[in-house]
């Protein structure tokens, strides 16, 4: 039988200001602000992990995550949760449970607006709270990753039961799958565009892909597969409509990968090192926007632990395409993993990231700055070390 994913009623909307213990940071050199938007042992969850962040069409602030029950693991009771702001980030509305299966695991937000309709398309996975990625991969699981996606026409307010679209979107010899996560992007054709991740039968192997819609999410389709040796990505059209898939790596040279599209992402070149990227082996974000100072350009924003290990968020600029990163500024020095990216209404740049002081896992939280702080750091070379 398969799983039937819950959805639950937005909370009241009531403004709620930051908890007490969450109280905002500013450093004194820069215009950096800071405020922990899900602290683990919170609203009834153990951890929160695997952040995703959205601007809406009307300016709401959506900051998704998976809220993990009982541990810090991958697997077991998880719940896809959000916090939706209507000030930028400032005060946020009361916890939502998006999504809910009882015992099993619901996650990888990957969020994407239709600016032609406001609609937003929320793709997800799920697996029995009892399989693990490993069971999963050996195919010894009970079940295997399914793929459902959600929409809420109400700027976020509300969201409707997720439909299952594993058929149109796996391949019979995939096992492990993940959307995301972070945030899909409208290409300028209308397409709808969902990075995803997998992996392969018999040979476990970590690959990315796409999936994609061209009726505004009606229905969806499997695009093309990058591969081998990575997996959760993010993906930006560039000014000629070229995409750019920026890639997890478990090619063993600590820095992130690469692939490019000219299709609207039914074909992918082959995945190539991107050394100006360091990487411990986890995700990171991508987004592309127009630059503050200039509307008439656009500048890519990416963040990652800038590190050998899961240390020292940062964020870099790309004033051409990818081509280089010459700017970069450190969110937090001390422990952090995932994170998300979002160009606000103010034209500050916002991250949603995972942070801590003795573990990565310890909250998620929201950073808002402004290009100008980014460029006034450090060069990109010195703050990556």
């Amino acid at each position: 039988m398969k799983p039937s994913i819950t959805v639950l009623a937005a909370a009241l909307a009531v403004v709620a200001a930051p908890r007490a213990g969450a109280a905002e940071e500013r450093t004194a050199a820069a215009p950096l602000e800071q405020v922990d938007v899900f602290v683990a042992g919170q609203d009834g969850y153990h951890t929160y992990r695997i952040p995703s962040l959205l601007v809406t069409a009307k300016g709401a602030l959506l900051a998704f995550c998976e809220g993990r029950k009982t541990g810090r693991g991958d697997s077991g009771d998880i719940d896809l949760v959000l916090k939706r702001s209507t000030d930028g980030g400032t005060t946020w509305l009361p916890m939502q449970i998006v999504a809910d299966d009882g015992p099993n695991t619901v996650g990888n937000p990957c969020p994407v607006v239709d600016r032609s309709t406001g609609t937003i398309w929320l793709p997800l996975t799920h697996n029995l709270g009892e399989d693990n990625e490993a069971q999963i991969k050996s195919r010894t699981a009970k079940g295997t990753r399914t793929v459902w996606m959600s929409r809420s026409t109400d700027d976020g307010a509300t969201w409707a039961k997720p439909v299952e679209i594993t058929a149109a979107t796996k391949a019979e010899d995939w096992t492990w799958y993940a959307t995301g996560p972070g945030c899909g992007i409208q290409l300028r054709s209308g397409r709808l565009l969902i990075p995803c991740d997998h992996a392969v039968a018999e040979t476990k192997m970590y690959r990315s892909h796409a999936i994609y819609s061209d009726d505004g999410g009606a229905a969806w389709k499997l695009g093309g597969t990058i591969g081998d040796k990575v997996n959760e990505c993010q993906v930006v059209e560039l000014a000629d409509g070229t995409l750019l898939m920026n890639m997890r790596s478990y090619a063993g040279k600590n820095c992130r990968r690469v692939s490019t599209s000219r299709d609207g992402g039914i074909t992918w070149t082959p995945a190539a090192d991107e050394p100006a990227l360091a990487e411990p082996v986890c995700q990171a974000a991508l987004i592309r926007f127009a630059d503050p100072r200039d509307p008439s350009r656009a500048l890519l924003a990416f963040s990652n632990p800038a590190s050998t290990k899961r240390e020292k968020m940062t964020a870099r600029l790309s004033p051409d395409e990818g081509k280089s990163w010459p700017a970069a500024g450190v969110i937090w020095p001390g422990p952090a993993a995932y994170s998300a990216l979002a160009a606000l209404p103010d034209k500050r740049l916002a991250c949603l990231y995972e942070r801590g002081d003795k573990s990565a896992y310890e909250k998620i939280t929201l950073a808002r700055f402004t290009v100008d702080w980014v460029l006034a750091q450090p060069r990109a070379a010195e703050a990556a070390k």
